[in-house]
């Protein structure tokens, strides 16, 4: 096997990994669980969760302001666990990308024992040396992708590394900021571009058709929808972490009886808040909540005629299999966003939803691929 499909096969067990992830993410936080164990990286210091009595009572004694919901936190914690063994894998990947080139798989090694020293150091009360441990650990794969003389696709494995860790702090962040709009936002998108780039590095070396120039040209059409696709994702997590789905009530196409209700938008995109804010539940008034809710509607117009321009333009390019994934796709879409509000945001929908965006960046990035006009394989090595 060469160590391009070696790679390919890793990259496409960790974005499917990275998938599950990113759904049961949505569901966590979509069933109020994102601070069902106050601590991190442990559940109430444990590796796993409270279950006994004798462990929920010690639980709660030692974290009184956060009763144990152990309905919840096993939610959490094994969303914790994916998430790990998501970041394994991208470990191993960063380390096949980076070998056997000098001194670049000690480096990645160097940068997991960082990461795996700033959680100890974390867990122990020193998050000023575990910020720095962590800093370092991010930084070494930045270097080694940069100096390594290697395709794209191999460069971005060791450079996923770097993204899975800064994910990582997010998640901690997201604990310990207490759901911190601004930090739950970036860990979504944290994990969209984990998945991201882990789709493109799996395409890229297991797809070797060549694309026509009218394929080709397609490009720019493509990067204009996965542009506009990740800036609606950010809206759509920007709504949620602000609580801010049902700001219209279950009205639509109208919000709240009125086609523009009472908004304020200077406070509903205020990106920053004060330290020490507990956001469970969202602390925005009606106003600012509903100029959110409007927000992510009219990205999402926006992005149903860049998707649905790209779909046609994909038909008629000879692109029939992208073509066809993307327009059933986009309807489903919006089929589960509409129903969203319409039936108050049931939770198998709402996941539905966020899963669904994933898709639509897989297939994008699938059609950006296929529209490339060079082979990511190193030279000299058989395809």
């Amino acid at each position: 096997m060469t160590s391009s499909s070696l790679i390919a096969r890793i990259a496409l067990v960790a974005m499917l990994l990275a998938f599950v992830v990113i759904v049961f993410g949505a569901f966590v936080r979509l069933s109020n669980a994102g601070l069902s164990c106050p601590d991190w990286p442990t559940c109430y210091g444990k590796a796993t969760w409270p279950g006994h009595e004798q462990e929920i009572a010690h639980a709660n004694q030692a974290f009184p302001e956060r009763p144990v919901e152990t309905h919840k936190a096993w939610r959490e914690q094994v969303h914790r666990m994916l998430a790990g063994s998501l970041g394994t894998l991208v470990l191993a990947l960063a380390f096949v990308a980076a070998w056997p080139r000098r001194g670049s798989p000690a480096a990645i090694l160097a940068a997991a024992l960082a990461a795996a020293l700033g959680v100890a150091l974390y867990i122990k009360g020193h998050p000023d040396v575990s910020a720095v441990l962590s800093g370092l650990a991010m930084a070494l794969p930045l270097l080694v992708a940069w100096r390594l003389q290697r395709p794209a696709p191999y460069r971005i494995a060791v450079a996923a590394l770097a993204v899975i860790i800064f994910q990582a702090m997010l998640g901690m962040w997201t604990v310990t900021l207490l759901l911190k709009p601004i930090v739950v936002m970036g860990h979504l998108l944290g994990g969209l571009l984990t998945f991201a780039l882990l789709a493109w590095i799996a395409l890229s070396l297991s797809t070797h058709t060549q694309a026509t120039p009218a394929q080709q040209r397609l490009r720019p059409l493509v990067i204009l929808a996965l542009v506009l696709l990740a800036a609606q994702i950010a809206l759509g997590g920007w709504t949620s972490a602000n609580y801010a789905a049902l700001a219209c009530g279950s009205d639509f196409p109208t919000c709240a009886g009125s086609w523009w209700p009472a908004t304020d938008f200077r406070e509903g995109f205020v990106l920053w808040r004060g330290i020490g804010v507990n956001y469970e539940g969202g602390v925005l008034d009606g106003a600012a909540r509903a100029a959110i809710q409007i927000a992510h509607r009219i990205g999402a117009v926006l992005v149903f005629g860049a998707v649905l321009a790209t779909a046609i333009a994909g038909w008629r390019r000879g692109l029939h299999r992208h073509a066809h994934a993307l327009a059933l796709l986009l309807c489903l879409q919006v089929a589960l966003g509409i129903a969203n509000v319409m039936l108050l945001l049931p939770l198998p929908v709402a996941t539905a939803h966020n899963a669904g965006a994933v898709l639509l960046l897989f297939v994008l990035i699938a059609l950006l691929v296929r529209t490339r006009n060079a082979d990511p394989v190193e030279p000299g090595l058989p395809k």
